[in-house]
């Protein structure tokens, strides 16, 4: 048996930007352009106060702000640090309480249950990593690019494809898109990660629309958050097989497709089927 990914498909894109800035309103309007899906990472004690008059079209986004832009909109809200600071140079209580106020805060705005994450500048030691797996936390992404379409070894330390900015980013995006599958077990991941601060900062908005608009729109590519890819990989890891590899069984809610012998098997969510 083989994974292969929601519909059968074998490819899947996901993004994941930082810090909720007001750059993120014409970045969300763009992955909706494209029907795109992205995970937004955000510092809720770090927002811009309500009453303040902001005189350019920078810096942090306000509370109703980012409520109005995230909320129901199809991507997903994860946690970043509640003010943005090095999680390995806390306390252990310091760390608690980063995460998990940031979390309740996100849940209570967001109306979701947020379990995912992106370590502010990178920085995280094997202490913060238990930390958040008390918090509730199951995956959280550094910034090392990989140049890969590898699919994490571990959840609490995801290391990307590459930045938006990175040389490589269209030469990757016509390897992953133009690339057929060589065998049953191949599943690749695409994952940009960024701010979007840095379009304006680098007057370059149009790298991100050109990505966007040449890897858009494939039947073989599954655009999602974060989240669903991770929830997506735990159900498969979780389906049951009898011993004579004949019937497979899910246990969750999650539907999931698999190969076996060149076929393509979809058990649905608490369901069996025979092979």
């Amino acid at each position: 048996m083989y994974m292969k990914l929601k519909d059968g498909k074998s490819k899947v894109l996901t993004f994941s930007y930082d810090d909720g800035v007001v750059q993120d309103i014409r970045l969300v309007n763009i992955f909706n352009k494209y029907g795109l899906k992205a995970t937004f990472n955000i510092n809720s004690g770090c927002y811009l106060p309500e009453d303040v008059t902001r005189e350019k079209l920078r810096g942090r986004l306000k509370r109703s702000e980012a409520i109005a832009l995230y909320k129901d909109s199809g991507h997903e809200v994860a946690v970043h640090g509640l003010e943005h600071k090095f999680l390995s140079k806390l306390k252990p209580a310091e760390m608690v309480r980063e995460v998990l106020e940031d979390r309740k805060n996100i849940e209570k705005d967001f109306g979701t249950i947020t379990r995912g994450m992106a370590y502010a500048y990178s920085d995280y030691n094997a202490e913060a990593i238990e930390i958040l797996k008390q918090c509730g936390i199951v995956y959280s992404r550094a910034v090392a690019s990989t140049k890969s379409f590898h699919f994490p070894t571990d959840w609490w330390a995801i290391q990307p494809t590459c930045h938006h900015a990175n040389e490589s980013l269209m030469a990757l995006a016509e390897k992953f898109v133009d690339t057929q599958s060589r065998y049953p077990s191949d599943n690749w991941l695409f994952y940009v990660w960024g701010h979007s601060y840095e379009f304006d900062d680098r007057d370059n908005w149009d790298v991100i629309e050109r990505f966007a608009e040449y890897v858009s729109g494939k039947d073989d590519i599954w655009y999602t958050t974060n989240i669903e890819i991770h929830d997506y990989v735990r159900a498969y890891e979780a389906l049951v097989v009898d011993a004579a590899t004949t019937r497979v069984f899910n246990p969750t809610l999650i539907d999931v497709w698999f190969t076996e012998n060149g076929k393509t098997y979809c058990v649905k969510a608490g369901e069996t089927v025979v092979i």
